[in-house]
């Protein structure tokens, strides 16, 4: 039996509503033990990790990571994403389905269940698509889809046009018992946008992705969840209107979520404009949890790593999102990890693709914006990357009773560090955010009791042998919240 003891870190568990200085136990890939006498239950032998210091919370969950697995292995694969994953504290990650193929047969899903299986270095979940090659005209064969294992169904990247089909997907999934996840965008009003439309757009010549053009679609979904009853998750929320819809449909008892990505919390459309434009005015804010004495970056105008669907937008957009995250409106954080080879974003602006890389910055971002300047809590924001995903997804994850699979993150909030483009596992170097120094690491990530990803930290935490001495560990003190 394989034994492992987390030893006196401060214990985050929003499922269970546990916030106290403790043990946990884990023995053959499942929660055995958390409280004050998990050390004297350990068996001897069992390695002991010190996490005396740190925080150690149920692993955390991405449910929007592009792994380009099959078809697009030059940006990345089951292997390096979830290495990615593993180095960002994530446990488990969701992979979109435009893939090539798209996720759109059972074959296919079996395919990346297989894979996942044999070089996934965490849990590997599947969102099969709406409609046949993510075309938007015949939907998908959704009960087959469910039957191969997917735990969604999205034309992410792309969106379902037609309120008919749409109605019909959600229809389908109901049926199913899958929630339905959509990128929100509205074709005829968006048509080749590709910054924010606003001062910055008409300023850079540069063509505008108006709010309104996912606001519509956000307020499509509204109505089309109510009427069919069937859960609609919004993806990627970045307009402060979608964060207003979103709000007063959920008062209303409407089966709708949203989630947030930590660009859209971050930035502002002044970033496609260089550093200086972005220092000057919108990056203000951020050095409230800025590490002391860490120089601000800089980067020139027109930077494609600062090209995402949706973009990134107006300052007032940026503190509706960060209000909806803070309130619950948003109750999930995830990354949409894009990757893209270097060479498709050497080009004009206008002809570079949307996405950017994130599952190793995600974790820090959201620390720095909604915990270091008391926004939230620090178990409000675990629970948006671990109840909150588990509840839209149905997944039998994000908490640590007794019990669960053994899905750990031990996480150092005050950790400074700088996102270095040699260290990062992704095979894709699409960030903006190389060369910002951070607040808040993943120092230990564990799946089904195996720890596939650990970083250096200091003090006295390192892996010992469980003895007699550390059987006769003290009982634990509870200690606030904040």
């Amino acid at each position: 039996m394989s034994a492992l003891l987390l030893s006196g870190g401060r214990v985050i568990d929003p499922a269970t509503k546990t916030d106290a200085v403790a043990d946990v136990l884990i023995q053959d890939g499942k929660i055995l033990a958390v409280g004050p006498r998990a050390a004297a239950q350990a068996a001897a032998g069992a390695e002991c990790l010190d996490v005396r210091g740190l925080v150690v919370c149920p692993g955390l969950i991405d449910l929007h990571v592009h792994l380009r697995d099959p078809g697009q292995t030059a940006k990345e694969t089951i292997a390096s994403g979830t290495a990615a994953a593993a180095r960002g504290g994530f446990t488990s990650v969701v992979c979109m389905p435009n893939t090539l193929p798209a996720i759109d047969t059972p074959s296919t899903v079996a395919l990346i269940r297989e894979q996942a299986a044999r070089e996934g270095m965490v849990n590997v979940f599947i969102a099969g698509a709406i409609t046949k090659g993510l075309a938007g005209e015949e939907l998908a064969p959704i009960g087959s889809l469910q039957k191969a294992g997917v735990v969604a169904i999205t034309d992410d990247g792309r969106c379902v046009q037609s309120n008919e089909l749409m109605r019909r997907a959600l229809e389908y999934a109901r049926m199913f018992g899958l929630p339905v996840l959509d990128h929100c965008q509205d074709y005829s009003l968006v048509t080749d946008g590709v910054v924010h439309e606003g001062y910055w757009s008409a300023v850079l010549g540069l063509r505008g992705w108006p709010a309104v053009g996912e606001e519509t679609i956000v307020a499509r979904n509204i109505l089309l969840a109510e009427l069919t009853g069937t859960p609609v998750h919004c993806q990627h929320i970045s307009a402060a209107g979608s964060v207003a819809l979103l709000r007063e449909a959920r008062a209303r008892g409407v089966p709708v979520s949203g989630e947030a990505c930590p660009h859209h919390f971050t930035l502002t459309d002044a970033v496609v404009a260089g550093s200086e434009a972005f220092w000057s005015e919108d990056g203000k804010s951020l050095l409230k949890a800025w590490p002391e004495a860490a120089e601000r970056p800089a980067w020139s105008g027109y930077d494609t790593n600062f090209k995402m669907n949706p973009p990134v937008r107006s300052a007032r957009d940026r503190a509706a999102v960060l209000a909806g995250v803070a309130d619950g409106t948003l109750e999930v954080l995830c990354s949409d990890h894009a990757p893209h080879c270097r060479y498709e974003k050497d080009v004009e602006f206008d002809y570079a693709p949307f996405g950017i890389t994130g599952l190793e910055t995600e974790l820090a971002l959201a620390l720095m914006q909604l915990v270091h300047t008391r926004r939230m809590r620090l178990p409000d924001l675990i629970a948006r990357f671990t109840t909150g995903p588990a509840r839209v997804l149905r997944l039998a994850k994000g908490t640590l009773g007794v019990g669960a699979d053994a899905d750990v993150t031990v996480l150092d909030p005050r950790r400074q560090w700088v996102f270095e483009r040699g260290v990062s596992a992704s095979k894709s170097t699409n960030s903006p955010f190389y060369g910002w120094p951070l607040r808040g690491k993943a120092v230990a990530t564990i799946v089904a009791g195996k720890i596939v990803w650990r970083d250096r930290w200091d003090g006295a935490n390192v892996a010992v042998t469980v003895t007699k001495r550390i059987r006769k560990h003290q009982a634990s003190t509870p200690v606030k919240t904040r």
